[in-house]
């Protein structure tokens, strides 16, 4: 097995309406994740849920407004980095760090090296 790494998991709740400078808000946080050279980052759609408000978020008829979670995963100092530039870009919404071990798993690239 992989040996484990130190890491951290981000993950962001935010609302499908949510827009940053006209583009979903998952969106412009995934790209900000690639330009910061953020490990990797997975966004999730919901298909209910509800936050402090009580306001329930789902599909609706005229328009949909689901929850979305961005789940992020890379070293504690990456994510402590990540973590303002994110704030900065919400108007609203979650964010809840916790501690991980990180597994990398490679078999494709070691095989395409000739190694197994």
């Amino acid at each position: 097995m992989p040996p484990a790494q130190a890491a951290k998991i981000l993950r962001i709740h935010i609302s499908e309406a949510d827009r940053l400078k006209g583009k979903p808000l998952y969106e412009a946080i995934v790209a900000k994740c690639r330009e910061l050279k953020i490990a990797g980052a997975s966004v999730f759609l919901g298909l209910e849920g509800y936050g402090e408000t009580a306001e329930m978020h789902k599909a609706h008829l005229v328009r949909s407004d689901r929850p979305v979670l961005i789940t992020i995963v890379d070293t504690p100092e990456n994510i402590e980095r990540l973590i303002p530039v994110v704030a900065e870009m919400m108007d609203t919404g979650l964010m809840a760090s916790s501690d991980a071990q990180m597994i990398r798993v490679e078999k494709k690239i070691a095989a395409q090296q000739g190694t197994t």
